[in-house]
């Protein structure tokens, strides 16, 4: 009896033991439980405090993570000037209850394992957290709102931009007041080949244009270059400076971007534009040289070297071009291709004339039928050349008319050069000019007086010596051609003018009618035709006879 006491003894001591060290392992545990769960939640604390914390992580999110985007999430509603607490509301879903700002901005999301880890439902917990940050952010707005510094910068910001542009304008105003005092040193105009293609007036007002043009581009880039600084001082619009930025800034960093694949091309480019420039200079050399004369090839004048040497040059060029053309930028595009075929319809359709007219100047050139300063005449136009151009030729009359005439033109007509002998020594133009007498004077009186008048004709040559052609013996005269020597065939009409002069004082003086043209009278009785001052004092008119047959 007393050994089966001691057995439910031992049994009972054995079974109270084993109960009590299961409940300090349990304690142990649910303490183990405690601090790993202590260690594993994150406070959400956007102003110091903390609003409430995370405990678990969301697929890769952890737990640590979602509490710091919660946190910034929250900063940023209370960096909104304009933030509306009645605009905060919990949004639920198929998987959890998300707290939202205008319903599109998710502040965070409450899922099952957070509302497990508390102990509560997920609903309680996000209208909870709604509550605390709505009170939290309406409090550091009552308190320490960002709006009145938002202002206040916004105000700085603009001050600084409109003094910016103050004194910026006042420096391009100076600029352009000492530009005009200084016009008269800047502006000289531009002159090529004797060509005046810009007065210095133009050259001013191109450049004034110019000037305005940069001062408005400036202006505007200051003022569109600050509104990213503007915008990013609210957050509600600081999404705008991203925008802004890249409007300007991709199609710089393109252009940049261009320009630094373009440089290899470039490099040839201007080693081929080098090459062909020298090369240029090195021919020019050579017609200069020909056009001195001081080289000289067999049938080649020296007239013809510029023309020769421009036509090289041009040759010369387009073949540049042909070559630079692939290394241009965009050349092997579609559109580059496609408007240069465009381009070269336009070319030949409306360039024919242009062409013909190019073609003549060139014969012309070498045909050498006149010179810049001769007197020549093409069809009915008269006058002195001032100028060939490879498409038209133009004429001054002696009227000071100045008559263009197309190559083509020139090349299909008859031309007179009244200059082409008058450079030599012991010879010229011919002027020439007819007058009719009657048979009843002796020629050898008629040339005597047209020769007389010839040599005191000026801007005539005496030798060789003037002398009368008797060109035709008509019904009632003989015609009489005086022909006289001259070196200048651009003063013709003047030539001409004293020459009849003369020729009337001579034959006055001489006592020779001129009956050109001819006319009947009865001359028994009246009166000669010749002036009276070259009639004798004594002189009478002869009677007037009448015989009568019986």
């Amino acid at each position: 009896m007393k050994k089966i006491l001691i057995c439910f003894l031992t049994f009972f001591i054995v079974l109270f033991s084993s109960s009590v060290f299961a409940q300090k392992d349990s304690l142990q545990t649910s303490k183990t439980v405690v601090t790993e769960l202590k260690q594993k939640r994150y406070p959400v604390s956007p102003f110091k405090d903390t609003l409430f914390y995370v405990y678990n992580k969301v697929g890769s999110f952890s737990a640590e993570n979602r509490a710091k985007a919660i946190t910034e999430k929250i900063r940023k509603l209370y960096e909104d000037s304009f933030f509306e607490k009645d605009s905060i509301a919990v949004v639920p879903s198929d998987i959890s209850q998300d707290i939202v700002y205008k319903n599109d901005f998710v502040i965070m999301s409450i899922l099952e394992v957070d509302a497990k880890a508390e102990n509560n439902t997920a609903d309680f917990i996000a209208r909870r957290n709604l509550n605390l940050i709505k009170k939290a952010i309406i409090y550091q707005n009552q308190n320490y709102s960002m709006l009145p510094k938002r202002l206040g910068y916004t105000a700085l910001l603009i001050l600084i931009i409109g003094l910016i542009l103050y004194f910026v304008g006042k420096i391009f105003n100076r600029i352009r007041l000492h530009i005009l005092k200084n016009s008269d040193k800047y502006f000289k105009g531009f002159n090529y080949n004797n060509i005046n293609i810009l007065s210095p007036q133009k050259q001013q007002s191109l450049l004034m244009r110019l000037y305005s043009f940069i001062k408005g581009v400036t202006l505007i880039l200051i003022v569109y270059l600050s509104l990213p600084l503007l915008f990013s001082i609210f957050p509600a619009t600081e999404v705008y400076t991203t925008t802004l930025l890249r409007w300007i800034l991709a199609p710089a960093k393109l252009a940049i971007m261009g320009f630094v694949d373009f440089l290899p091309s470039l490099v040839t480019i201007v080693v081929i534009i080098f090459i062909f420039k020298y090369t240029i200079k090195i021919i020019k050399f050579f017609f200069d040289e020909i056009k001195k004369e001081n080289i000289k090839i067999d049938g080649f004048y020296s007239d013809w070297a510029m023309p020769t040497f421009n036509i090289i040059r041009f040759l010369l060029l387009a073949f540049m071009l042909v070559i630079i053309f692939p290394y241009l930028p965009g050349s092997d595009s579609p559109i580059f291709k496609g408007v240069s075929v465009f381009v070269g319809i336009l070319f030949s359709l409306g360039s024919s004339n242009a062409i013909a007219n190019m073609v003549a100047g060139l014969v012309i050139t070498y045909m050498r039928p006149f010179k810049i300063g001769d007197f020549i005449k093409i069809g009915d136009v008269s006058g002195e050349v001032i100028e060939k151009t490879a498409l038209v030729t133009r004429i001054r009359t002696p009227k000071f008319e100045d008559i263009t005439i197309p190559n083509a033109t020139v090349l299909s007509s008859t031309s007179t050069n009244y200059s082409s002998n008058t450079k030599q020594v012991n010879n010229g133009l011919l002027i020439h000019t007819t007058v009719t007498i009657g048979y009843d004077v002796p020629w050898k009186d008629i040339h005597k007086a047209l020769i007389d008048a010839a040599l005191k004709t000026e801007m005539t040559e005496p030798t060789p010596p003037p002398f009368v052609l008797q060109t035709s013996l008509d019904d009632f005269y003989v015609s009489y051609q005086i022909n006289v020597y001259t070196k200048y065939p651009t003063k013709q009409p003047l030539i001409y003018s004293s020459l009849h002069q003369n020729i009337q004082d001579s034959f006055n003086a001489a006592g020779i009618e001129i009956m050109s043209p001819h006319y009947n009278a009865l001359r028994d009785g009246n009166t000669t035709t010749i002036p009276e001052s070259y009639l004798k004092k004594d002189y009478e008119a002869p009677s007037f006879n009448i015989n009568k047959k019986e």
